[in-house]
């Protein structure tokens, strides 16, 4: 099991950045949420299998197709979390 904090920097706000993310998790069954930041970017907790985390972090350097991601920063996380979710602003 895997838990990583991820931020996600470029035009990743107004875009369906959160929604995409959210529906690739619940697809790679992997928990956690994700959320806008007051300075632009986007910010989520992932936790599951080495493999399906991966795969997320991996989407999240693309994202869905109207966003421009430019980096995205990974760190360590801890907690445990049931399913995904997009939190509102």
């Amino acid at each position: 099991m895997k838990t990583h904090h991820l931020r996600i920097h470029g035009r990743v706000q107004g875009v369906w950045f959160r929604e995409a993310m959210r529906q690739e998790a619940e697809r790679l069954g992997v928990a956690g949420w994700v959320r806008n930041t007051p300075d632009g970017k986007v910010e989520a907790v992932v936790q599951g299998p080495a493999e399906a985390v991966a795969a997320l972090i991996e989407w999240a350097h693309r994202g869905p197709p109207l966003a421009r991601v430019d980096r995205v920063e990974i760190g360590a996380a801890e907690g445990r979390f049931n399913g995904f979710v997009k939190q509102v602003d």
